[in-house]
Parts: structure tokens; C-alpha cells; sequence
């Protein structure tokens, strides 16, 4: 053999050696993640080729699954009453990432959780049959609140606050999951909801912080109370009517100027939501005891999950005197969830304790085998003494009886209430946002439930615009449901 046929041979050998030193690699070390890589045609093709697992509510599926006509993907996801429950479920996709419940509990919806696996599984290495997901969602509450937002662009969240479980969380406007189900058809109506300017992928009620206005005030009311500022809610403040923001020559007056607002008692200042009652208060709290009652309450919580990871309500800090007075009704940078504010109504009817609130009661194997239940694993928190509890329950009482809150009131239900107005735009130069938070307690039976409603826009006049206008209606439906028996 000469010189020039050897060394082609040692270089063929070289080359085929190469060769599966990588095949060797890419089977070995990058095999785990090209099945895991989203792109792969092949996990989408197991993933539908069985029907998926449920979301149940109320003991019934809101999902199912329909065999496709043509293509490699045999089955799709579809909805029952899509809109009403597009806030909860979320989507599955055959193109898109899956959202909400459905991308959180995709292992368990599609069977290749761990925990769904028998011996046989095993055995065959087969997909597990899925198992389902059950929601804590009433579906007279949901309903109720999807048809009093109507048309209106907001978020409304009820709670059970003795057991944290979410009754209700509705976002409009909202949209049909089915229509981004199917590979075929998904692409057209992602591009139509994306290019809609109100957002209707965006789950408001979880995940669009907004200033809260006036709601916030219970908080700093809390804070005044636990400190001991003041030792009742019946106690007269000091707060001088109009009040100027400290360091500035800026009057902050309040919306009804006939109110009595000049050094009131908290209860009145709630009743007729006094600017210069909470935000002197807040003021002579100071931002840090502020903080730190709005974060006893959830605020500043980054990592909220219900477990929907919900965005994070603010009360900011590094401010100067002027801008703590602000923060003090609700404005500056303080922003909150409807989650958020429907939190600080449920610790409040609670006693002052706030049960960590969920919407999902429980997972289960395809045979109805409880894997997981989230009921029994709800912490509880004290955030006020029952004491403050009662006085701000009693206060809230007052707003709805006598004041601010009236279109939210039902017979046969003890009701509290605060409504907030927010102010929107520079110089408030866009419609402000309408509030309400709420608890309502059944003189019949005892049982609450508590509410918080942001309607963001509405066809009303700006004139109109008020959280007892529009936002305590909606509230007022959602208790009426939940309080129904």
C-alpha cells in the first residue's frame, strides 16, 4: 500500500470516528434537550395525541378535547363557555405556549407528571392517562360578575375569606381560548388579539396593577389603628380641611367639599373619603409604618402565586412628605391587583386574619385519586389584631349604610365597602379608574364572602365615573351569588 492510500485511509478513519464521537454526543448529552426544545414537532405530536385531562368547576368540565379531522396532531383543546372562564383556564395550544392553569398543570393535563405513572406505565412506557385539575371557582359568582362588568373594560375577585378559596376572578374584556386551540387557525386569532388595543390576553384581575385611589385607605386606616395613632375609629384626627401637601404650595381637596372632613373621626373620613383625613395620617405615620401595613397585607409580595402567578401591588418607597401624603390615598406610585384589594377586604371580614388565597381546591389522577390538596395547605396570617378588624368591619359598614358605597347594599346581608376613584393620566387628563372593595356577611347564615372590582373604562361620562357608580354594582352581584342560600 503506498504513502498517499494510507493516509486517506487514516483520514476516512479520523472522519468516520468524528463521526460518532457526535453522533454519541447528540444522543447522549443534547438528546434531553432537543425533546425538551419547544420547536421539536414531536412534543407536540405526543402531546395531542390522546385527549388532555379537565378543568373542573363546580364538578363540572370547562375543557375538553375533539378529534381532529387531518394532520399528525389527533386531538385539540376545546371550552365550555370559553369567555366566562378565560381568566382561570388560561389556553392550550397546538402552536402556542400554554397559559394560566393550563400551562401550570400541563405535566398533569397531558400525563407525564411523575405522580400519574403506574407499574404498566412504567412496564410499556406509556403516557400516563391525564388527571384534572378542581378549581375552587362557584360558577354563580363568576357569572355574576362577567355579566355586571358587560361591556366595560375591568377585573373583579371574590374570596371566600375563612378557607382563601378564590370564588370568582373574571378580566373583560375577555376571549374565546378555543379560537388559539387549533394549529390551523391560531395564528390568525393570536395576531387579532394581540393587534386589539384592550388587551383581552391580559388577566386584569391577577396581573394588571393599577392605582387603587381611595380603597387604599383602609390600609392606612389599619396602620393608624395598630399604632396606635389612634385608638379608635371613632376617635376625632387631626386633619386640617384643605390640607397642603408638606414642602409644596399644593391644596389637596376632597371630591365633595361640603363633606365633614376637617379633623374626623376615621369612621367619617371612610364614609366620605376624606383626602386630608389619610393622607395627613399618612404623613404622620411615615412611609415605613405605611409599608409595612400594606406588606402585612400582601403588598410588595413578588411572589404571589394562586397559583397563577399574580404581578406584584406596589407601595413604593425613597419618597419625600408630599408624595407619602399621596400615597396615602391611593395615588403616587401605589398600585394594586383586584386580588390584592379583595385581599384586604377578606382579612378584614376575617378578624384580621388573611388565609392565603387559592383557585385551586385539588389535583387528582385520572381515576379521581386526590395527588395533591391545596385546601389543606392554605396559611393563615394575622395581619391586624381582631380589634382593628371589627372597628375598620364596623367603618366599612357605615360607607355602604350611609355613604360613599349605598348601591351596594342587600337585604339579608351585612355589607362593608370602600370606593376608591383613581386618578388617570397627567393631571388626571384620561378617565380615572372606578373601585369598590367589599365583604359581605349573610344575617341568615353567616357566611362571607369578600370582593374587590376595577373597572379601568366604561362608556360613562367622565362626570359618572365613580366606584359606587360602577364599580359597587358589580360587587353588589357577586355577593348576592355567592351569599345566594
Amino acid at each position: 500500500m503506498n504513502k498517499m492510500i494510507r493516509r486517506a485511509s487514516v483520514f476516512a478513519l479520523l472522519l468516520v470516528f468524528a463521526l460518532l464521537v457526535r453522533a454519541t454526543w447528540v444522543q447522549f448529552y443534547e438528546g434531553t434537550a432537543l425533546a425538551d426544545d419547544k420547536d421539536n414537532r414531536r412534543n407536540a405530536i405526543t402531546t395531542y395525541a390522546k385527549p388532555l385531562g379537565n378543568i373542573i368547576v363546580a364538578g363540572e368540565s370547562v375543557t375538553g378535547s375533539a378529534r381532529t379531522k387531518n394532520g399528525d396532531l389527533a386531538y385539540r383543546r376545546t371550552y365550555t363557555d370559553g369567555e366566562l372562564y378565560a381568566a382561570v383556564t388560561g389556553y392550550a395550544s397546538q402552536s402556542y405556549a400554554p397559559t394560566q392553569l393550563e400551562g401550570i398543570y400541563q405535566d398533569l393535563l397531558d400525563g407525564t407528571d411523575g405522580r400519574l405513572r403506574t407499574a404498566m406505565d412504567t412496564v410499556t412506557d406509556q403516557r400516563a392517562d391525564p388527571g384534572d385539575v378542581v378549581t375552587t371557582i362557584d360558577p354563580a359568582v363568576q357569572k355574576a360578575a362577567y355579566r355586571a362588568l358587560g361591556d366595560n373594560k375591568g377585573a373583579a375577585v371574590a374570596i371566600d375569606p375563612k378557607t382563601g378559596r378564590i370564588l370568582a376572578v373574571v378580566s373583560t374584556p375577555s376571549y374565546d381560548p378555543s379560537s388559539l386551540t387549533d394549529a390551523n387557525t391560531a395564528g390568525a386569532a393570536w395576531k387579532k388579539l394581540t393587534a386589539d388595543a384592550d388587551k383581552p390576553l391580559t388577566n386584569r384581575a391577577l396581573r394588571r396593577p393599577l392605582p387603587p385611589g381611595s380603597t387604599f385607605k383602609l390600609v392606612v386606616a389599619a396602620a393608624a389603628l395598630e399604632d396606635g395613632l389612634y385608638t379608635s375609629a371613632d376617635d376625632r384626627t387631626d386633619s386640617p380641611d384643605p390640607y397642603t401637601l408638606p414642602g409644596t404650595s399644593t391644596v389637596l381637596r376632597n371630591e365633595n367639599t361640603s363633606a365633614p372632613c376637617e379633623n374626623a373621626t376615621i369612621r367619617v373620613a371612610l364614609q366620605y373619603s376624606c383626602n386630608n383625613v389619610f393622607a395627613h395620617m399618612a404623613v404622620q405615620l411615615g412611609q415605613d409604618k405605611v409599608r409595612a401595613m400594606a406588606e402585612r397585607f400582601g403588598f410588595d409580595d413578588d411572589s404571589q402565586d394562586v397559583p397563577v402567578r399574580a404581578y406584584t401591588s406596589v407601595y413604593p418607597s425613597d419618597m419625600d412628605q408630599a408624595q407619602t401624603a399621596l400615597s396615602g390615598i391611593g395615588q403616587f406610585d401605589v398600585t394594586a391587583t383586584p386580588l390584592q384589594m379583595a385581599m384586604v377586604s377578606a382579612a378584614l371580614a376575617n378578624g384580621g386574619k388573611l388565609v392565603s388565597p387559592h383557585m385551586v381546591s385539588q389535583i387528582t389522577d385520572s381515576g379521581g385519586d386526590v395527588l395533591r390538596n391545596y385546601d389543606d395547605e392554605a396559611g393563615t396570617t394575622q395581619v391586624v389584631g381582631s380589634g382593628t378588624a371589627e372597628q375598620l368591619r364596623s367603618a366599612m359598614q357605615t360607607v355602604v349604610e350611609q355613604g360613599t358605597g349605598t348601591n351596594a347594599l342587600i337585604d339579608g346581608v351585612t355589607v362593608g365597602g370602600k370606593t376608591g376613584t383613581a386618578q388617570h393620566g397627567e393631571n388626571n387628563s384620561k378617565t380615572p379608574y372606578a373601585w369598590f372593595t367589599s365583604y359581605g356577611t349573610s344575617d341568615a347564615t353567616g357566611e362571607e364572602v369578600a370582593v374587590a372590582v376595577m373597572v379601568e373604562q366604561s362608556d360613562a361620562a367622565r362626570s359618572e365615573v365613580s366606584g359606587n357608580g360602577l364599580a359597587a354594582p358589580v360587587a353588589k352581584a357577586m355577593m348576592r351569588a355567592a351569599l345566594r342560600d
